[in-house]
């Protein structure tokens, strides 16, 4: 009887050879899994089942594990207002560890004596995978045909050639990694430093060229509505305004970073949504939090996309500052407004019950009511106390 593996399976290149391999060289008995995290629409999802079982896949399943990503991710992303190196969202990173742990369940919950996937060794999927695995599903088997064997493109393109499967992979330029939170644009222009994506690379070409105004609306730190239209589930505002902004050609960009295994990496993306998502909602806590808020917020949020970019989801200090973070989001309720344009956006202004900005207060640079003059000049003086010390006894 044929030992039982699950393939976490994509459809792309790598997983389609690995599907032919496991089976054809290794023996194993191949069931395969899709994991959704939001980018796959029912007909890509059916595509992608035809073709596991075209390549001689026992069985075949998709996992969707959508609401399940944002419940215990990617609000958090919201909540910190986290982008790497100030410019990434982390939309692959961040649905990686989810990915690999929902297939890691799978396995179990089916009796596999091994799990493969199609990472190769150069990037941090390989260590994303594995640590979730190992701490999910210890004694299984992890399979990696494509690191292992050092494989290049245009082998496994012979390889599957060899086996009766010719799909014109040499069409395919760019690898596209889709998910709710954005997505990656891989090609040999972002193998060196100097390089630019062309414009049709990106998976959405510019359609909109037409000045647009909208209106977010934002309750307890969650986008739940838009031009007044609310929606029960956060993921379906997502989707939504992903829909309205993409065709405008916004949210793009090229990360630089620094892989766990100690080398840079470089990808685009495109992420109309969870940028827009995330400086309006920075704005609107600019409004609503307290400076010291506002510090610490920072400062663990870094820590928290850092250690989740790692694979460290797993590590019980994430759930602490999942804690904190959604602690500060009490009072993170209101308005944000926008504006849409060929390649960029504005935010342009809120409209929050909890503004500290309220002119009940007084109004920067023309008026106060909380405090006359003569408070100020006592503040002034106690202030500069320690510094007016430190000066006398410089020149002493």
């Amino acid at each position: 009887m044929s030992k039982k593996v699950v393939l976490a399976f994509s459809g792309g290149l790598d997983t389609t050879y690995c599907a032919i391999y496991l089976r054809e060289e290794l023996g194993l008995e191949v069931h395969s899994a899709i994991v959704n995290t939001g980018g796959f629409s029912a007909e890509e999802l059916k595509h992608t089942e035809e073709r596991a079982y075209m390549l001689g896949a026992k069985s075949h399943t998709t996992l969707d594990k959508v609401q399940h990503y944002y419940q215990d991710c990617v609000r958090y992303l919201i909540y910190g207002n986290i982008l790497k190196n100030n410019t990434y969202p982390l939309s692959v990173s961040a649905e990686r560890a989810f990915q690999a742990v929902a297939i890691a369940q799978y396995a179990k919950e089916i009796g596999a004596e091994s799990i493969a996937h199609g990472s190769t060794a150069a990037g941090n999927d390989q260590v994303l995978f594995y640590l979730a695995f190992d701490i999910m599903a210890p004694g299984v088997k992890v399979i990696t045909p494509i690191r292992d064997q050092k494989l290049s493109r245009e082998a496994e393109v012979e390889y599957l050639k060899a086996h009766g499967v010719d799909l014109a992979w040499e069409k395919a330029q760019y690898s596209i990694n889709k998910g709710l939170w954005g997505t990656s644009v891989g090609g040999k222009e972002t193998l060196n430093s100097w390089d630019y994506l062309p414009e049709e690379a990106y998976p959405t070409q510019l359609s909109k060229k037409e000045d647009a105004i909208h209106t977010l609306h934002f309750e307890k730190g969650e986008l739940k509505g838009i031009d007044g239209k609310m929606f029960e589930k956060a993921v379906d505002a997502i989707q939504q305004l992903e829909e309205m902004a993409q065709p405008y050609g916004v949210g793009r960009d090229t990360h630089v970073g620094d892989t766990i295994i100690g080398i840079k990496g470089r990808v685009g993306f495109e992420a109309a949504a969870p940028l827009i998502i995330i400086k309006a909602h920075h704005l609107l806590e600019k409004h609503v939090l307290t400076k010291w808020q506002q510090y610490w917020k920072e400062q663990l949020a870094n820590w928290y996309g850092m250690l989740l970019h790692e694979g460290q989801f797993l590590e019980p200090v994430m759930r602490n500052i999942e804690v904190f973070l959604e602690d500060t989001q009490e009072r993170v309720t209101g308005k944000v407004q926008l504006r849409l344009q060929p390649y960029r956006f504005e935010i342009l202004g809120i409209e929050s019950e909890y503004d500290m900005m309220s002119a009940k207060f007084g109004t920067y640079g023309e008026m106060n009511r909380e405090w006359s003059g003569e408070d100020v000049k006592g503040f002034t003086k106690i202030l500069g106390i320690s510094s007016k010390l430190h000066a006398m006894l410089e020149k002493s």
